[in-house]
């Protein structure tokens, strides 16, 4: 279960990191920054309730995500990378790109970064520090999970209306059997990453 016991470690204003939408097929990449500016006030429901993203049902990721939303010592940044940058750029420096983003979104500047996974990138005049597995450990991080998850499934749902074929409301632009058959049926459209091997492969058919 994460903990804040990462956090305590440090001092002034501490946020969690993490990103979603690495895999998928289609869609952009999504990170948010999570910082609980008053630790000690957290309930048990949400000391005890918030978990990785993955480890949760999307009803209890919406939950969550709205108690966040309520905390009045809470304090959040998402940003984005699109299609187009991850073509050009590639997935990782295009995740990069949207953890920058979800930073520069925050209303103010936090001393120390937590931040899920191995490579990540650096912040002027912030402290930052990889943790593998962070989702599961920081609940900082946890609570990142959960804000980059709903809103990007909430992003698909979106596009799904313009494109109904692939699934995306249930499937989120991963590679699905349903989203696979939907592209042999249906094609590609603006929203899918061209430089996945998958995507790829159908344009040189």
């Amino acid at each position: 279960m994460p903990t804040l016991e990462i956090e305590f470690e440090y001092k002034g204003i501490i946020g969690g990191v993490d990103e979603v939408g690495r895999g998928p097929l289609a869609g952009p990449v999504m990170a948010a920054v999570a910082i609980f500016l008053d630790p000690p006030s957290l309930s048990s429901d949400l000391l005890e309730g918030i978990q990785d993203s993955k480890a949760l049902t999307k009803k209890e990721r919406e939950y969550f995500y709205h108690k966040l939303m309520e905390l009045e010592s809470f304090q959040y940044g998402i940003g984005s990378a699109s299609v187009e940058e991850i073509d050009r750029l590639n997935v990782l420096k295009a995740t990069f790109l949207a953890m920058e983003r979800a930073v520069e979104a925050l209303p103010q500047k936090p001393d120390v970064l937590l931040i899920d996974g191995k490579f990540i990138p650096s912040f002027k005049g912030i402290q930052t520090r990889p943790i593998i597995g962070g989702d599961g450990i920081s609940l900082s991080i946890a609570a990142a999970s959960i804000l980059a998850k709903v809103t990007r499934d909430e992003h698909m749902l979106g596009l799904s209306q313009d494109f109904p074929h692939y699934g995306w409301e249930r499937n989120a632009g991963y590679g699905t059997a349903e989203h696979q058959a939907a592209l042999s049926l249906h094609g590609l459209t603006p929203h899918h990453r061209r430089s996945f091997a998958p995507i790829k492969a159908l344009l040189v058919v």
